[in-house]
C-alpha cells in the first residue's frame, strides 16, 4: 500500500489540490488577502487556495495533532523591512492565521480532519484514505528514474 511518505511532496500536493477543487471553495476575500506580514501582495496563483489546502492536509497528516499557531510558524517567512530604513537585521515572522484557520474548518467540514481537544487538529481515517489514494495515483503516474526505488 502506498502512503504519503512514498511519493514526492510536490507531486502529491498537486494531485490532492486537484481533488480538493471539487470539495472546498475559495472565499471571495482571498483575492485581496496577503498570506502574512512578510508579503507585499496577495498570491498570484489561480489555484492557491487548493494548493494551500492540500499542503495543510499533508502537514496535519505528517505532524498531527497540530494547531494553527504551529502551522502559521511553518508557513511564515523572513521579515526584512524596507530598503531605505533598514536598521535591524532580518528576523522570522509567522504567516497570517485566518487563511489557515478557514482552510482547516473547511477540511473539517469535509471530514478529512478532526479537532482533538487541547491538542489541535489531526487527520481522520477518511483523510488518511483520501491521501493514500492520491499517493497511489501519483506513484502510478510518476515516470522519473530516480524514484524507481519507491515502486
Amino acid at each position: 500500500m502506498v502512503t504519503i511518505y512514498d511519493v514526492p511532496a510536490d507531486a502529491l500536493i498537486e494531485e490532492v489540490a486537484g481533488r480538493l477543487e471539487d470539495r472546498i471553495e475559495q472565499p471571495d476575500w482571498m483575492a485581496f488577502a496577503k498570506t502574512g506580514q512578510t508579503r507585499e501582495l496577495p498570491p498570484q496563483q489561480d489555484n492557491f487556495w487548493f494548493i494551500r489546502g492540500a499542503s495543510l492536509l499533508r502537514k496535519v497528516a505528517m505532524n498531527g495533532p497540530v494547531g494553527v499557531d504551529r502551522l502559521s510558524t511553518e508557513y511564515g517567512g523572513r521579515k526584512r523591512g524596507s530598503n531605505r530604513y533598514r536598521v535591524a537585521g532580518t528576523h522570522s515572522d509567522s504567516s497570517g492565521k485566518k487563511i489557515i484557520r478557514t482552510l482547516l474548518q473547511q477540511l473539517e467540514e469535509e471530514g478529512l480532519i478532526e479537532t482533538a481537544k487541547g491538542e489541535g487538529r489531526r487527520i481522520t481515517a477518511e483523510g488518511t484514505s483520501f491521501l493514500d489514494n492520491a499517493a497511489s495515483d501519483v506513484l502510478a503516474d510518476l515516470d522519473r528514474p530516480e524514484l524507481e526505488r519507491y515502486a
